[in-house]
């Protein structure tokens, strides 16, 4: 069951374009931005809304959530079925205890914190010195050469990382590490996206831009840490 609508979250028809799905994510990305309208800021709501945006803005995970969203109507239309006794005796022994909830946060950490942890510190921490290399001739072949290819290489452990964030669902307790690592992951894709630019371009308005959303996934990326030692 599909938990929340993407289309109400982005404020779109369910029959949108893409292009009035690109526009209504800028425009409620500039809304709730933090850096950008200190009135109207929400953190949650940016998270909400980069999530409904992967599924809705991507061609494939949008059929396929549409299709969920289809099986998902249908099971609520269809008449609900008494519980019986022997079903809510089910329930009850199936419900978490303690200890369960103790092994979920060890295997959210073990599986998906500590591998996610480990490539983005690894995506973070080598920009500054590519673009340090890039900076004794940022018109130089080579080096131009050398930055696509870090670049090539942030976006497969960016990936990585993703797959591995959505592998498991983050247990009550970490929600607040999540959200950071989610938000962090966001800003890392939109920063080697502004990047690539560069090359393509000799703008260096795009590498500042680059180098500015890095720095918000840095900080994210440490309350992330902070969040998750409370």
């Amino acid at each position: 069951m599909v938990d929340s609508n993407h289309y109400k979250t982005l404020k779109v028809d369910p029959n949108a374009s893409l292009a009035e799905i690109k526009q209504a994510y800028r425009r409620l990305v500039k809304l709730f931005h933090p850096d950008s309208q200190q009135e109207t800021a929400d953190h949650e709501q940016i998270i909400r809304i980069n999530a409904a945006y992967e599924v809705l803005g991507d061609t494939q995970s949008r059929l396929n959530y549409d299709q969920k969203l289809q099986n998902s109507s249908q099971k609520l239309n269809s008449p609900r079925q008494p519980r019986t006794a022997s079903a809510q005796k089910r329930h009850q022994t199936t419900r978490p205890t303690g200890r369960d909830a103790d092994e979920l946060v060890e295997e959210w950490l073990r599986l998906v914190y500590k591998p996610v942890n480990r490539l983005l510190c690894g995506i973070l921490s080598s920009l500054e010195e590519q673009i340090e290399e890039l900076a004794a001739d940022p018109f130089d072949d080579e080096l131009l050469d050398e930055f696509q290819d870090y670049l090539e290489s942030c976006r497969d452990d960016l990936k990585e990382a993703q797959i591995k964030f959505r592998s498991l669902p983050n247990p009550p307790s970490l929600a607040a590490t999540a959200a950071h690592l989610y938000y962090c992951l966001s800003q890392v894709g939109d920063g080697i996206e502004e990047l690539a630019y560069f090359p393509l371009s000799y703008d260096e308005r795009y590498l500042h831009t680059g180098q500015e959303l890095f720095r918000i996934a840095t900080r994210l990326y440490q309350e992330a840490q902070v969040s998750v030692s409370k």
